[in-house]
C-alpha cells in the first residue's frame, strides 16, 4: 500500500522560507564546485590539468563515500530528536568555515589542504539538505509537492546565476589586462594574477549561505520536539537498522532508490566535472567558463520552470525519464566535441578561430550540449527528490530521506573515482568523462520499471 497522511499547509512565508534553502545553497555548487573554483584548482592550482582534474575527482569522490555512509544514520536520529533546524545549523557552521579558508588557496598552495577544505564544505552541505528535505513532506499536501520541489530548484539556480554573474562583472579580471568582462578593475583590489577572483569564491559563497538561510530558520515550521540526542542516537541506530531491512519489503521504493543512486552518481560527476573538462579542453578563462554557466542556469531555471508544470501533471517519474535521456544525449556531445570536430568526426566542424569568446566552431557546440544539459539537471533533482517525497509520509521522511541521500551518494565517490582513473590511466580527459554515459544509462534502465509512487503495488 502507498503511504497516507494528511498535512495541512504550512504558511506562505514558512513555504517561501523552506524554498530559500536553495536559493542560499546553490552558489556554493555553482561558482565554488563548478564554474570559478574548480576550473582554476585544475587549471592554475595544479601542476597541469590532467593532475588537477584527477585530484578534483579524487576529493568529490572522498566527500561522496562520507556522505553515503553518516546521511542515513543522521536521518534516522533526526527522526528521533524531532526538529531538523538545529542539524542544519550545526552542519552550515562546518560548511561557512571551510569555504572561507578557501581564501587562502593561492596557487602553489598545499593541494590536499585544499581539497580537504572543499570536501569539508560538500559533505557539510550535502548533510545539510537531508535535513532541509525532509521538512518538505510536512508543509504542502502531496499532490503538491513536485511544484514547490522544482520551483525551489529554479529558485536555487537564479541566486547561483546572480551569484555568477557578479563575479564575471565585477571580480573575474583577465589575466593580461586585469579587468573585467566589462573594464573594470576587480573589487576589493582583487589580483587575477594571484587567483584572487576564483579565491573570493569561496568566503562569497559563505555569507551568501549564511544571509539566505535565515528565512528557513525564522518561517518554517518545523517538526515537534522529540527525545534527548543520547538516546536519540541509540533509538536512531536501531530504526536504521528496521528501515533497511523494511526498505527491501517496500521493493517500488527499493527500485527508486537503486535507480537513483546509478544514476544521480552520473549527474553529479557531470555537474562537477564538465566546468573543469571544458577549462582544460578548451583553456577557457574564468570569464568565458562563467559566461558558460550563466548561460546554463539561465536554461535551468526555464527548465525547472516546465518541470514543475509537467510534474504537478504527469507526475515525477515523466519528468526524471525525459531528464535523464536529455542528460545523456548531452554528455555523448560533450565528451565526442573536440577542434575541428563533434560526434566523434561524424560532424567536421572549422578550425577557425575568431578570436572572441567561444571563437571556435567546437566551442560553440559545446555550448549546445551544455544548454541540453542546463535545461535537464534541474528536473532530474528535483522531481527526483518530490518522486521520493510522495512515496512517504511526514513521520518517516527523515529516516527516508536519509537513505535518499545514501542511495544518491553511496556511489558517489565511484563516477569521480572512475573519471579520475581512466583520465590519469589513458591521459585523456575524454575518455575519462565517458565513464559518465554508463551511470546515466543504467540508472534509466532500472527506473523503466518502478512504480509511480514509489510505494504504489
Amino acid at each position: 500500500m502507498a503511504a497516507v497522511d494528511t498535512v495541512q499547509r504550512a504558511s506562505g512565508r514558512g513555504i517561501w522560507g523552506w524554498m530559500f534553502f536553495d536559493w542560499a545553497a546553490q552558489p556554493f555548487f555553482t561558482v565554488v564546485t563548478t564554474f570559478i573554483f574548480g576550473p582554476y584548482f585544475v587549471s592554475r592550482m595544479a601542476s597541469d590539468p590532467t593532475a588537477g582534474q584527477a585530484a578534483w575527482g579524487y576529493g568529490i569522490a572522498a566527500a561522496g563515500l562520507v556522505i553515503a555512509v553518516l546521511s542515513p544514520v543522521l536521518g534516522s536520529i533526526a527522526d528521533q530528536t524531532g526538529p531538523r533546524k538545529p542539524w542544519i545549523g550545526f552542519f552550515a557552521t562546518i560548511k561557512i568555515v571551510s569555504l572561507s579558508l578557501l581564501w587562502f588557496a593561492a596557487p602553489g598552495s598545499n593541494l590536499f589542504l585544499v581539497v580537504l577544505l572543499f570536501s569539508l564544505a560538500s559533505v557539510a552541505a550535502e548533510f545539510s539538505t537531508v535535513f532541509n528535505d525532509s521538512m518538505m513532506p510536512r508543509l504542502v499536501p502531496k499532490e503538491e509537492i513536485g511544484k514547490i520541489s522544482n520551483m525551489a530548484w529554479g529558485l536555487g539556480y537564479l541566486g547561483g546565476m546572480i551569484a555568477l554573474i557578479f563575479v564575471v562583472l565585477f571580480l573575474a579580471g583577465n589575466l593580461e589586462t586585469g579587468k573585467t568582462l566589462i573594464g573594470l578593475d576587480p573589487l576589493f583590489g582583487l589580483d587575477p594574477k594571484l587567483g584572487e577572483d576564483a579565491r573570493f569564491t569561496g568566503p562569497m559563497s559563505a555569507g551568501w549561505y549564511f544571509l539566505f538561510i535565515l528565512p528557513m530558520f525564522f518561517f518554517t515550521p518545523d517538526a515537534t520536539k522529540g527525545i534527548p540526542i543520547g538516546p536519540a542516537v541509540r533509538e536512531g541506530l536501531s530504526e536504521l537498522k528496521s528501515t533497511l531491512a523494511e526498505v527491501r519489503t517496500r521493493s517500488g521504493i527499493l527500485r527508486f532508490l537503486l535507480a537513483r543512486m546509478i544514476y544521480q552518481d552520473g549527474v553529479n560527476a557531470l555537474l562537477a566535472l564538465g566546468g573543469t573538462f571544458a577549462a582544460g579542453m578548451f583553456h577557457w578563462s574564468i570569464t568565458e567558463i562563467g559566461l558558460f554557466g550563466i548561460i546554463l542556469n539561465v536554461v535551468a531555471i526555464f527548465g525547472c520552470w516546465i518541470a514543475a508544470r509537467l510534474d504537478t501533471a504527469f507526475g515525477s517519474k515523466h519528468v526524471v525519464m525525459i531528464a535523464l535521456v536529455m542528460l545523456s544525449i548531452a554528455t555523448v556531445g560533450v565528451v565526442s566535441t573536440g577542434p575541428g570536430f563533434t560526434l566523434l568526426g561524424l560532424i567536421p566542424l572549422s578550425t577557425a578561430d575568431s578570436g572572441g569568446l567561444f571563437g571556435t566552431a567546437a566551442e560553440k557546440a559545446y555550448i549546445l550540449y551544455g544548454l541540453l544539459i542546463g535545461l535537464a539537471f534541474g528536473p532530474v533533482q528535483a522531481s527526483s527528490r518530490s518522486y521520493m517525497a510522495r512515496s512517504v509520509t511526514a513521520a518517516e521522511s527523515g529516516r527516508y530521506f536519509g537513505i535518499y541521500a545514501l542511495a544518491g551518494r553511496a556511489t558517489s565517490f565511484l563516477a569521480p573515482f572512475m573519471v579520475a582513473t581512466i583520465t590519469t590511466l589513458s591521459d585523456s580527459p575524454r575518455l575519462g568523462m565517458a565513464a559518465i554515459i554508463l551511470f546515466l544509462g543504467i540508472g534509466m534502465a532500472i527506473l523503466v520499471g518502478t512504480p509511480y509512487p514509489a510505494d504504489k503495488r
